[in-house]
């Protein structure tokens, strides 16, 4: 099965995540920046959040691109990931509308342990069944960066509920360490594709 469809769902979805996100921004009555001033912690929110989504959709983009086949359950674990990337704008909007409060905060971070413990799940079934992915299984190896981010993500959630601005913290610090995409596909991919043509 080809991997073209799964690409272009997935980016649409991904792209519509984002538009809802940046809906969720009311304008302010007003013509002075004051106005602006209750409006930090719904902007803080939509930053972190719109950041998350271009992690997951540059990591998404870079793992698709060393993959060679997909099967049905490929489909399944992707939507299982949208699912939860579909989330992220209305814990989003609820996160920054009451200012950082526990729960809130604490469902914020939650959904990104979910977004993160899916997106394990797709590289699992991307890699176990399919020998075609075999790249890709050897450049993901372990990645203890995933599993890791995963226990912060949990670590942030208990955070919350002590202080909201700990497990935000704990978040923001994730971002920071997946800012920069996985090189380890990449050079992977590059190597193939040497090999293939020398």
């Amino acid at each position: 099965m080809g991997k073209n469809r799964l690409e272009a769902f997935s980016d649409g979805v991904i792209a519509i995540i984002i538009t809802i996100m940046v809906l969720e921004l009311k304008v302010p009555h007003g013509a002075d920046f004051s106005v602006l001033v209750p409006l930090w912690p719904v902007f803080m929110s939509y930053v972190l959040s719109f950041i998350y989504v271009g992690i997951y959709w540059n990591n998404h983009h870079h793992m698709l691109h060393a993959v060679k086949e997909v099967s049905g359950g490929v489909l399944w674990a992707n939507l299982h990931l949208l699912f939860w990337l579909s989330l992220i704008p209305f814990v989003t909007a609820w996160m920054g509308e009451n200012h950082f409060e526990n729960g809130p905060t604490a469902a914020y971070g939650f959904v990104l342990f979910m977004c993160s413990i899916a997106y394990l799940i797709l590289v699992q079934v991307l890699t176990a069944k399919h020998p075609k992915n075999a790249a890709l299984a050897e450049a993901i190896g372990n990645d203890r960066k995933g599993k890791l981010s995963c226990v912060l993500y949990l670590a942030g959630v208990a955070l919350s509920w002590f202080g909201a601005w700990l497990g935000f913290l704990v978040y923001a610090a994730v971002a920071i360490v997946w800012l920069i995409p996985d090189r380890r596909i990449e050079e992977k991919v590059a190597q193939e594709e040497q090999s293939e043509r020398g």
